[in-house]
């Protein structure tokens, strides 16, 4: 995958910590969670992070039962949010409710990202430390590669780090 001009991307095996913020864990794990529209999407990002060096925490759902998407968003936001786990990746359907769910958690900004583009970005300009993908919008191949692109992006800090701190502001 190449970084285009100006952007910056680090390794998936290897979670560099150049350009975060001090706050954020320097831990490799990345936790996942979905409803059970998302079950099998799910599952083969885990089987791909942790190909590519991640330790994956699936805290599930494991059956096709109907579940409620926002206490599967909440549960993966609460990780991220106490340092356990480095990243989030959840989805549900449409990938927006778990989305809403997740950041309502304080500490949390969390994007919905249909394509590598929106991927990259949120990780470089909004420090996002969770991501939301669509089971029944993106296929297996394309939300992949929005992760490697959330996974591979860098902060970058500077103009962008006053705006997150902004962000973390209105958190109270």
């Amino acid at each position: 995958m190449s970084a285009g001009a100006g952007l910056q991307e680090a390794p998936l095996s290897t979670p560099a910590e150049t350009g975060r913020l001090p706050h954020m864990t320097t831990s490799n794990r990345i936790v996942l969670s979905s409803d059970h529209a998302a079950i099998q999407l799910r599952q083969a990002i885990a089987t791909h992070i942790a190909a590519h060096g991640w330790v994956v925490v699936d805290i599930g759902p494991t059956t096709p039962e109907s579940t409620h998407y926002a206490k599967h968003g909440e549960a993966a936001a609460r990780l991220v949010a106490s340092g356990d786990c480095r990243f989030g990746i959840i989805l549900c359907g449409t990938g927006q409710g778990i989305m809403m769910a997740a950041n309502k958690v304080k500490g949390i900004r969390c994007g919905v990202c249909v394509d590598t583009f929106s991927a990259r970005m949120i990780r470089q300009h909004n420090d996002a430390n969770m991501l939301s993908i669509g089971a029944r919008v993106v296929g297996e191949g394309l939300a992949l590669d929005i992760v490697d692109a959330f996974l591979t992006a860098l902060f970058e800090g500077g103009r962008h780090a006053t705006r997150v701190e902004m962000i973390r502001a209105l958190e109270g």
